[in-house]
């Protein structure tokens, strides 16, 4: 399966790009082929956006999800980034090649070449959201044991 992982920061006044990548860059790998896309919104340099798009089962999925709550834990962004932070996470359903110019004929949605339905999708998104849902509970337990106690 390829999951697609959306995640839009808002840099804090003052704050550079270079100050968030610093930040953001993550010290390990998540073990599975995984391509992170960083876009700066064009109407709002301050806005980060970062894409990624990983290649594995859903086990693989939330295994790395906890490498990078540990990841993103030792070095928190709170510096850098405002504190309301968007995500946005799904099954990629078909990627199509619009490169050729001129008419193109319609083909049935595919994802590298396997054939894709909708039913089995939308079977698989609730199981999909419950893991992610289990893992962010877990990234907030882990979050809060490492808070300073106040």
């Amino acid at each position: 399966m390829k999951f697609v992982a959306i995640v839009t920061r808002t840099l804090k006044a003052g704050k550079t790009y270079d100050d968030y990548r610093q930040a953001w860059f993550h010290s390990r790998g998540f073990g599975v082929p995984t391509a992170m896309y960083t876009v700066i919104n064009a109407f709002n340099p301050r806005e980060i956006i970062s894409i990624g798009v990983i290649d594995c089962t859903l086990s693989e999925l939330t295994a790395g999800m906890e490498i990078e709550v540990e990841d993103r834990l030792g070095k928190p962004m709170d510096d850098v980034i405002e504190t309301t932070i968007v995500r946005t996470f799904g099954l990629v359903a078909a990627v199509d090649d619009f490169s050729a110019a001129g008419e193109l004929a319609y083909v049935p949605p595919s994802v590298d070449g396997v054939p894709q339905s909708f039913d089995e999708i939308a079977g698989m998104l609730e199981t999909v959201a419950s893991e992610l849902r289990a893992a962010s509970a877990r990234r907030d337990v882990l979050k809060a044991s490492l808070s300073p106690k106040g």
